[in-house]
Formats: structure tokens, sequence, C-alpha cells
């Protein structure tokens, strides 16, 4: 478990209600997904808006929610915390929560028209065949080493 006080760092804060010296079992976005101690970040999308089931976040047992607005009924027990953009709040917490896992990964980005999966293919079974510990994210398939996922959207979700 991590305290809400150190997965915010480096994020733009706006208000804060409650203590952030509190322990946070996981960083959620997903109100259904919710688990008691998690932190449940409430982000805008393009269909629905997670400010709507903040009730139901803590219902689950989340005791830290960070919003882009505060609600107008604050539960007790629960700390609240303002940020200017969730999504953005969310990804630094994700990053800090599980220890800024990025600073160990070289990275390869493919862009152009045509022949993007074709070339980001080819890159990973070379990587792979030279030894490293890869992953691949495309329209058809997302691989790490080589466990495959499958991908909904030509562009995945950061908080997938």
């Amino acid at each position: 478990m991590k305290l809400l006080k150190d997965i915010l760092f480096g994020v733009h804060i706006s208000a804060v209600s409650g203590t952030t010296n509190r322990e946070v079992a996981s960083v959620c976005f997903d109100s259904e997904k919710v688990l008691k101690g998690d932190a449940f970040v409430a982000t805008r999308g393009t269909v629905t808006d997670g400010h709507e089931y903040i009730a139901n976040a803590i219902e689950l047992g989340a005791r830290s929610i960070v919003c882009e607005e505060l609600p107008k009924v604050m539960m007790d027990g629960v700390t609240y915390v303002e940020v200017e953009n969730g999504q953005q709040a969310l990804a630094i917490m994700a990053s800090n929560y599980y220890d800024t896992p990025s600073k160990n990964l070289k990275l390869v980005g493919v862009t152009g028209t045509n022949g993007k999966t074709t070339v980001s293919s080819l890159l990973y079974q070379l990587f792979k065949k030279a030894g490293y510990k890869v992953g691949l994210l495309s329209t058809i398939k997302i691989m790490v080493d080589d466990k495959e996922y499958s991908t909904s959207h030509t562009t995945p979700d950061a908080r997938s």
C-alpha cells in the first residue's frame, strides 16, 4: 500500500478536503471495480462522466476521491482532492503507485499512413529474437512479452 500524499506527487491539485496521509490500496477509475481503501479518480469521458459515480465508489469502499469538481455533498471519513485534469492525474498517480515503471523502458514509436502494424510487428519479433523483453501495441493486438491481450480501439485507452 502507498500513502495518498505520495501517489499525488506531481499532480496539479486545486483543493484538498481531508487527510492525504491515508493508505491507498489501489488506484481505480472504474467505480464498479472499486474495493475497500481504493482511491477513485473521476474522469470525464466522451460517453460518461466519472463524477456521476463518486457516490457508488464510496459505497464500494473508496476512501479517497480525486475529481475535477468537488461534489456538493461530501462524506465524513473520505478525502477529496480537486485536480485540474482527472485523466492527467490518473496517469501520474498510477505511475507513482507503481514506482514509475516507465523510467526503465526504451520505446520505439512508428508513425505514418500505411504499414505501422507491419513495421511494429517486425520490430517486436526482431527485439524478441535479440533477447529483449518486449511489448507491442497495435490495432490488432497487445503483446507483453509472450502474453497476448485483445484490443478494441485503434489507439488503446491509456487507462486500460
